[in-house]
């Protein structure tokens, strides 16, 4: 008759341990990441709209608020609208004295916001003579003629209501 040993969960002549699992399946892993693939399927979607939604809702802000300042500059400085050097119309206006003349040195806002769709804060500055273009290109944040004291977010495509993000 054969001896079987008995050792702490041992029984017979199998030296390891009846209640130890090697790991999961292969069928058993397949079916966990496919039940992940269903439920990222269904978040990243919901996920999206409300980042989107989120951008717009800057966006709208972001030129409210631009608009303010270009009012509230030009009400302060005899009807000259921040972009021009020493405040003279006759100068050719640029971003970069809008920005000074708006943010650090003026007060009216501690920096300039950037265009949440692009992350960008340049702007295209319209001469006087120029005209505003009719689309946005996505390669500025913003687009500004100083002259009609106009500021439109530079981003092409529409929101939710089909309104034009260039036309906020």
């Amino acid at each position: 008759m054969k001896k079987r040993w008995v050792k702490r969960g041992v029984v017979g002549n199998d030296a390891r341990p009846q209640h130890a699992k090697r790991g999961f399946s292969l069928v058993e892993l397949v079916i966990i990441v496919a039940v992940l693939g269903i439920l990222a399927a269904i978040v990243i979607p919901d996920f999206q709209e409300h980042s989107t939604q989120a951008k717009e809702a800057v966006a709208k802000d972001s030129v409210r608020i631009l608009r303010s300042v270009i009012e509230l500059y030009a009400a302060q400085h005899g009807g000259v609208p921040p972009g021009y050097e020493d405040n003279n119309l006759r100068n050719v206006p640029d971003g970069a004295h809008f920005e000074s003349q708006t943010t650090k040195a003026g007060g009216y806002m501690r920096k300039m916001p950037k265009n949440p769709f692009n992350n960008l804060g340049t702007m295209l500055v319209i001469p006087n003579s120029g005209s505003l273009p009719t689309s946005a290109t996505g390669k500025y944040g913003w687009v500004y003629k100083p002259a009609a004291m106009t500021i439109k977010l530079d981003w092409p495509g529409s929101d939710k209501d089909g309104i034009l993000y260039y036309e906020y």
